[in-house]
C-alpha cells in the first residue's frame, strides 16, 4: 500500500501507543527487571541471614539426633518431609519478594496493563520462515551485542576489583581464621554492591535505548496519521451525509414550527423568518424559522395554510435573517421594530376574531 512505502518520519499518537498497549507491545527493559530483583533478594538474604541461620542449625541437630539410629523408609521418609518443609520455609520469604520486585519493576516501567492478545494462539508464530527471519534479524543482532557488552562491562569491573583486594592477601593470611572470614565478608559486600551499581547504571542506560527503539517502532508515516483521523472522526462522505440529514431534519421541524408563529416577516420575495411572542413562556420574541428564495416561498406557503400573517418589510427581514439564528432571541436593537409588527398582527388579529363574532352573532339572530 502506499501508507507503508512511505518513511516513517511521525512520531506515534496517542491512539497508536494506546492500541500497542492494549497488544501488550510496551517499552520493557528485562535488565531493569533484572537489577530490581537481584537488589530485593540480596537484601532479602541479608536481612533474614539471621532466620536462616537458626532454620540450618536446626535442621542439622535434627539430622544429628539420628546419628547410631538405623535407618528405615520410615525414617527417611519423616527425614525428606522434614527437609523439604524447611527448604520452603527458608526459600518462601525470598521467592516471594523476588516475585512482587519482579512485578514492580515492570509496572513502574509502563503501568499497569491486563491483555491476553500476547497469549492468544497465533500461527504466523509457528512459521518457520517467519522465525528464522525473526532469529537473523537486527534487533536480534543487537540484543545479543548489549548482552555481550553488559556481561564484559561487568566481568571487567568485578574482575579489577578482585585484583585489588588480591594485593591484601599477603597481610591477611597472617590473621586467625574469625579475622579472615570477616575479611571475606567485607570484601564479599563490597564486591556485590560494585556488581550491582554497575548493574544499575547498565539498566537506566538499557531502559532510555529500549524506550527509544520502541518509540522508533510506532512510527508512523504522514498517510497512516491522515488514515488514523479519518478513522477516528469518520470519513468526510460519510459525516457530510450525516450532516445533510441533520439538516433536512432540522429543516423539517423548523418547517413545523411556522405554523405556531405570530407572524412572517418577508421582503418579499427572497427573504422570510417566521417570529414566535409567547409571552407565558419568553421574554421576549424568538425567532422560530428563516430562509431565502425556495426555502422563504416554502414558509410562506406554511403561514398561508395556517392563517399566519405575512407582513412584508423587506429591510428587517433582511437584519433579521442576517443577525439572528433559528430558536434565536430578537436582539435589543430590534425590539421597536418587531414591536411595531407584533402590535400590527395581534391588532388584525383582534379585528379578525370581532369579525367573525359578529358574523356569527348575526348568523344566530
Amino acid at each position: 500500500m502506499a501508507g507503508e512505502d512511505q518513511e516513517k518520519t511521525e512520531e506515534p499518537t496517542s491512539k497508536k501507543i494506546e492500541d500497542a498497549r492494549k497488544e501488550g507491545n510496551v517499552p520493557k527493559s528485562q535488565d531493569a527487571v533484572a537489577v530490581a530483583t537481584l537488589i530485593v533478594a540480596i537484601t532479602i538474604t541479608l536481612l533474614l541471614m539471621g532466620f536462616l541461620g537458626e532454620r540450618i542449625a536446626n535442621l542439622y541437630r535434627y539430622y544429628q539426633s539420628f546419628i547410631g539410629v538405623e535407618l528405615d523408609m520410615r525414617i527417611l521418609h519423616s527425614i525428606i518431609i522434614k527437609s523439604i518443609f524447611e527448604a520452603l520455609i527458608m526459600l518462601a520469604p525470598i521467592t516471594l519478594s523476588i516475585m512482587i520486585a519482579g512485578i514492580l519493576g515492570n509496572v513502574m516501567q509502563f503501568g499497569f496493563i491486563f491483555t491476553t492478545t500476547p497469549i492468544m494462539p497465533n500461527l504466523g508464530k509457528i512459521n518457520p520462515l517467519k522465525g528464522l527471519k525473526n532469529l537473523f534479524s537486527l534487533r536480534k543482532l543487537i540484543e545479543a551485542v548489549k548482552i555481550i557488552l553488559k556481561v564484559s562491562v561487568v566481568f571487567i569491573i568485578a574482575f579489577i576489583v578482585l585484583l585489588y583486594f588480591m594485593r591484601e592477601l599477603p597481610r591477611v593470611e597472617l590473621y586467625g581464621i574469625f579475622a579472615q572470614m570477616l575479611w571475606l565478608r567485607d570484601k564479599a559486600v563490597i564486591l556485590a554492591a560494585i556488581v550491582i551499581i554497575a548493574f544499575m547504571i547498565i539498566a537506566v542506560l538499557d531502559i532510555f535505548l529500549v524506550r527509544f527503539q520502541y518509540f522508533k517502532g510506532l512510527r508512523m508515516s504522514k498517510q497512516e496519521i491522515k488514515d488514523e483521523y479519518k478513522q477516528m472522526e469518520g470519513d468526510p462522505q460519510v459525516k457530510g451525509r450525516i450532516r445533510r440529514l441533520q439538516m433536512e431534519a432540522a429543516r423539517r421541524r423548523m418547517i413545523q414550527d411556522v405554523a405556531g408563529a405570530d407572524v412572517v416577516i418577508t421582503n418579499p420575495t427572497h427573504y422570510a423568518v417566521a417570529i414566535r411572542y409567547d409571552t407565558t413562556k419568553e421574554q421576549a420574541p424568538r425567532v422560530v424559522a428563516k430562509g431565502v428564495d425556495y426555502l422563504a416561498l416554502r414558509i410562506k406557503e406554511i403561514a398561508y395554510k395556517n392563517n399566519v400573517i405575512v407582513y412584508e418589510n423587506p429591510p428587517l427581514a433582511r437584519e433579521l435573517y442576517k443577525v439572528c439564528d433559528v430558536d434565536d432571541i430578537i436582539p435589543r436593537e430590534l425590539f421597536k421594530a418587531v414591536a411595531e409588527v407584533l402590535s400590527f398582527v395581534y391588532s388584525s388579529n383582534n379585528k379578525s376574531r370581532l369579525s367573525k363574532q359578529i358574523k356569527k352573532t348575526n348568523n344566530q339572530g
